[in-house]
């Protein structure tokens, strides 16, 4: 449907914000302040595009299921799970499982991922380092 580079800076324009917003968050003094809650809203819509957008990405690099999914889309899942859970266990009150379901997003959705996409054979590598 779209072109692969064309997901990639979509992919980009979603996960760069989300890095910066979702490290902000984490330090942010104040949890739970109107502020915290706006700009935590904004970061879930965030990830929650850059996993739709991975998705409709075709895996390059290792084997692909159905000829698309490769391992990196477990990631996507995981941001797929974890957002509904950490935004419904906020509206509860649940303040554990929320940390537990956030940084369980930022670590696995933004470092693992991130991590992955810098390796060699991938598109990120590649417009880096040539």
């Amino acid at each position: 449907m779209f072109d692969y580079t064309l997901l990639a800076y979509l992919h980009l324009a979603t996960v760069l914000p989300a890095f910066v917003l979702g490290t902000a968050l984490l330090c942010w003094r104040q949890k739970g302040s109107p502020a915290h809650r706006r700009w935590g809203r904004c970061y879930m819509v965030l990830m929650l595009l850059t996993a739709l957008l991975s998705l409709a990405m075709p895996a390059r690099v290792g084997p692909a299921l159905f000829g698309h999914f490769g391992f990196i889309h477990l990631l996507s899942v995981l941001v797929l799970y974890s957002v509904p859970q950490a935004w419904q266990a906020a509206r509860q009150g649940r303040v554990r499982a929320h940390r537990s379901a956030m940084v369980s997003l930022y670590v696995g959705g933004l470092l693992v991922a991130g991590a992955l996409a810098w390796m060699p054979g991938r598109m990120l590598h590649g417009w880096l380092f040539g």
